[in-house]
This record gives C-alpha cells, structure tokens and sequence, in this order.
C-alpha cells in the first residue's frame, strides 16, 4: 500500500530567516493524522538565509539526522564540538542526556538548504554524540546508497534504531529497485526532480508511505534526488 504526501499538504513553518516544509507535526504546525511514521518523527526542509540560523538550543533523546541539499551550516555544542557541514554532508547527532547546539548559515550570501530528520532512538539515556560523512554525488548517481543505518555497514553513519536512509540521484530514464523485508515499512521524500514509485507520481517536495509491500520500483523522468528510508514496522 502506498499512500502519497503531497508538497502543498506538508505544514508550513519559519520566520523572517527561515522557510520551513514539516512532513510530521512540528512546533506551531500540528495535525494529529501526521505526528510521525514508524520512528520517523520529523522531516523538515528547510531553507535558512544567509547570515542566520537557529541560535542555542536542547535536544534529549533523539536521532538527528542532518541532510545538506545546498549551501553549509556551522554547528556549535555544549560538548565543545563544532564544524560546518556542506552540500553532500550527512550529520548524525544522538541527542541522548540531553545536548545544546546552535546550526548557523555562515554564508554572507547564500542559503542553506537542507532536510532535518528525527527518528525516536531505541532506547533513551544515551551518551550524547556526533559523527558526520561526506557522499559525493558520483557514490548516489543511479543507485541506492546507503548513508545511515542502525548498524553502521557499508561506511555508513551509524544511528541507534534499526533504521536505514538510502540516498539517490537519478537521471531521466533510470531505475533502482529496493525489495522491503517482512514487518518493515518504507518511506521515500523528494529533494528534487519527479519520479514514479510502483506507479504512484511524485515531485519535488512530495513523499509516499509505504507499507505492505515487498518491493518498490523508482524511475526518474527528470533529473532527480531523493532519500528513502526503510525501518523496522
């Protein structure tokens, strides 16, 4: 079974700096049909203007999974970390006990855009920590990469769920398929391009949920990059 969230049905959120897409309910946006998917509980793209960004802030037991489609992002903890992550860069946080960071658009003149992801860990009152990898665009062209899972295979960054986000981009005519394992669920979120998913039609922004299927076919008629996420029903 699929079932398709469009772009124009995802909430809205921001501020003068900050434009912002919730797939699940999140701070002002709340629909109690959308309060999250498996351990999916955010998906938010964003776009922060250049020079700004969200200033000093918590997170405790959580899975925080950045994705940088464009532009960079400078982060800052209260564990003393610190770095900035680029187009191409994946950062995974467990917030754990509780951690503080900032996420600030260094850029005097370009944005940053990104998709922010929160999956609820398998267990709470870890030790908070940070890792990030960087996948050129050559490692996703045409293929389904690997870039996060709940046991860290194929170099990929590891997070504590049993969960897996694949990364891809596609050219007009391509074709991946991703078989799905009993009692294991699927979701797919569009950065760009258009592409069909089993039949279903999707753009720039929209997703599918997919359960209760035991393959999925993804063919790009545009240009095209998407994650898709396979976890644990």
């Amino acid at each position: 079974m699929l079932k398709v969230r469009r772009n124009e049905q995802r909430g809205r959120g921001g501020a003068d700096w900050l434009e912002s897409r919730h797939s699940f309910s999140f701070a002002d946006y709340y629909d109690p049909a959308q309060m999250g998917f498996g351990p999916l509980r955010v998906i938010n793209e964003d776009w922060i203007a250049p020079d700004s960004g969200f200033g000093l802030h918590g997170h405790k037991d959580m899975e925080i999974v950045t994705y940088m489609i464009d532009g960079a992002l400078r982060h800052e903890d209260s564990l003393g970390h610190g770095g900035v992550i680029e187009s191409g860069d994946v950062q995974r946080m467990t917030a754990g006990t509780g951690i503080r960071h900032s996420e600030i658009n260094p850029s005097a003149d370009t944005p940053a855009h990104l998709l922010q992801i929160w999956l609820n860990p398998e267990e709470a009152g870890l030790a908070p920590s940070y890792d990030q990898l960087n996948f050129s665009p050559s490692v996703k062209q045409g293929r389904l990469q690997l870039i996060v899972s709940g046991d860290g295979r194929e170099g990929s960054l590891k997070i504590h769920r049993d969960a897996d986000i694949h990364a891809s981009l596609l050219e007009p005519g391509d074709t991946v398929r991703h078989p799905i394992g009993p009692d294991r669920k699927a979701w797919l979120q569009m950065v760009a391009g258009t592409v069909s998913v089993n039949g279903e039609n999707l753009a720039a922004g929209d997703a599918v949920a997919i359960e209760n299927e035991s393959e999925i076919t993804i063919s790009a008629d545009a240009e095209s990059e998407f994650l898709l996420f396979d976890m644990a029903a």
